[in-house]
């Protein structure tokens, strides 16, 4: 019935792994849906981890998004289950929102800027984007930047799939988001059924300790040129403490060569990407964590999986960090871009431990008043309830059912 409390939900998502934001995510989003009781099965194209979740079902279907095949090829009995909801994850194929739609709503989470053919929506740090795609963007990948290095050639392409994603969301029945900044992004195209979900760590939370004896900083992330890892290894060229780099990406060895131009290569340590435990104990142990991304963080989440461990959050002033991050309270905001100000903001809260303590403090406060599972679990069932009320007078469907 229209308005209940749906009972089983169907997630589909390209990969099944904790290697990335995204993919951390729903492994964690899966899991809390089934601890509060929903029967919850997975289908992705590739499975990359036979790690069991408890009360979630994985189903491997390698051709999901192969549109040379038959769509009952490429998603299988998934559907004979009869899910209350489908929600997909990094999914930009409307044949494949139509094809679940006739059997459920549909609910597509997006991450990012879908609709921006770049994918990271900004000009430059601290200019963001705020348009439409549409025609314009060719001119201003070119003659703004905005595509950040990308291959021309590449252009028409990155255009295509962005609108794919665009048409997948309108084709929905609602559009998850987890930042105001995305959903800024998704009503500057249009798109106007839309949630805002509370994210939530993805790992078990540890307590560090000596963090009056040490002067280390900490950055997680994907070690890609947006993330701002270059402005980081700058400002600490006169900020007194290691710095620990947990990620891999595509700009790797162009940071450690940075680093060892500027000389700072002996207090610079790249470790690599990290599992779930590992990184917990970074981040408990750090005395601050770092964003600096030049992009605007669709979120950001190792900030909040900084502050559940009790630790303040240097970050740029950017995309979705406001949303959680309370410049003088739980963390310090700087302009994106800017390594002298990332560097003074260091060394002012790496010269106190009090301070970092009490920030750490306020973060957790932060994450367990509105960044837990419950929450987030709360959030989800309510959006795909709002899903159902509208999913059987959006379109005719054939074999229509009343969904939840």
């Amino acid at each position: 019935m229209v308005g209940a409390t749906p009972q089983a939900v169907l997630l589909v998502t390209p990969r099944w792994t904790r290697n990335g934001g995204v993919g951390a995510h729903v492994q964690a989003s899966a899991a809390a849906l089934a601890g509060h009781g929903l029967s919850v099965e997975v289908m992705a194209a590739q499975v990359d981890e036979q790690q069991s979740v408890p009360g979630v079902r994985i189903v491997h279907r390698p051709q999901l998004f192969d549109r040379q095949v038959s769509m009952h090829i490429r998603v299988g009995e998934a559907l004979s289950n009869r899910p209350s909801v489908v929600h997909l994850h990094q999914v930009d194929h409307p044949d494949l929102v139509d094809f679940m739609r006739a059997q459920a709503p549909v609910v597509i989470s997006a991450h990012a800027y879908t609709a921006c053919p770049s994918g990271v929506y900004y000009f430059s740090p601290g200019h963001e984007c705020t348009r439409a795609r549409g025609p314009v963007c060719f001119a201003n990948m070119l003659a703004r930047g905005c595509a950040h290095g990308r291959n021309p050639r590449d252009m028409p392409s990155m255009y295509e799939r962005a609108g794919r994603g665009l048409e997948a969301l309108r084709r929905a029945d609602l559009a998850a988001v987890y930042s105001s900044s995305v959903d800024r992004h998704l009503a500057a195209n249009g798109i106007e059924r839309r949630a805002v979900i509370p994210l939530f760590s993805t790992m078990t939370p540890r307590t560090g300790s000596g963090h009056e004896g040490r002067r280390r900083v900490v950055f997680a992330g994907r070690i890609v040129k947006p993330k701002g890892v270059d402005v980081l290894i700058r400002a600490i060229r006169d900020v007194a403490c290691e710095l620990v780099i947990c990620g891999e990406g595509r700009h790797l060895e162009a940071a450690r060569g940075l680093a060892r131009r500027l000389g700072v290569e002996d207090r610079v340590d790249f470790r690599g990407w990290l599992g779930a435990e590992e990184l917990a104990e970074e981040l408990a142990q750090a005395s601050v964590v770092v964003i600096p991304s030049l992009w605007p963080e669709p979120f950001g989440l190792v900030g909040i999986e900084a502050f559940a461990a009790g630790r303040p959050v240097v970050a740029s002033a950017t995309g979705g960090v406001a949303d959680w991050l309370a410049d003088g309270l739980n963390g310090v905001l700087v302009p994106p871009g800017d390594a002298p100000a990332l560097g003074r903001a260091l060394t002012e809260l790496l010269d106190d431990p009090r301070r970092q303590e009490a920030m750490g403090e306020r973060g957790r406060e932060t994450v367990a008043a509105r960044f837990s599972a419950e929450r987030h679990v709360a959030g989800l069932l309510a959006a795909y309830r709002a899903a159902a009320s509208t999913w059987g007078s959006r379109a005719p469907l054939s074999g229509s059912r009343s969904p939840l």
